[in-house]
């Protein structure tokens, strides 16, 4: 029986791991946690509120894929206005009940949904 959510992974090229701490820790705001220094491949691993992200490395994949991982956030408005400064595609979906929400792509071509509570 399912009864929680560890982590998530995503990945990213080899050489953009660096850009991937600036995205996820300066831009997006998630705290790194530490990675134990047991694995053959370098990644970053990230407090994302009620679990973790893991960011791996990985060359040669398209991205460009509905799957996705949902970050629920406390301020909507505020993240789709730094979106959108950078210049990056809002996508917008349909309606949830008690949700507003939005896709955009981090830059690395990974498909991120972005969510609050209606309140």
């Amino acid at each position: 029986m399912v009864i929680g959510v560890n982590h998530a992974q995503i990945n990213v090229p080899t050489a953009a791991l660096e850009q991937a701490r600036e995205f996820y820790v300066g831009f997006l705001g998630m705290k790194p946690k530490y990675r134990p220094p047991v694995f053959n491949s370098d990644g970053i691993w990230l407090d994302a509120g009620s679990f973790e992200l893991h960011i791996g490395v990985e060359d040669g994949i398209d991205r460009k894929t509905r799957a996705h991982i949902a970050f629920e956030v406390d301020d909507l408005k505020a993240l789709r206005q730094k979106v959108e400064s950078r210049g990056w595609k809002i996508v917008e979906q349909p309606k949830i009940p008690g949700y507003e929400r939005f896709h955009f792509r981090d830059p690395f071509g990974n498909n991120l949904e972005v969510m609050q509570r209606e309140s």
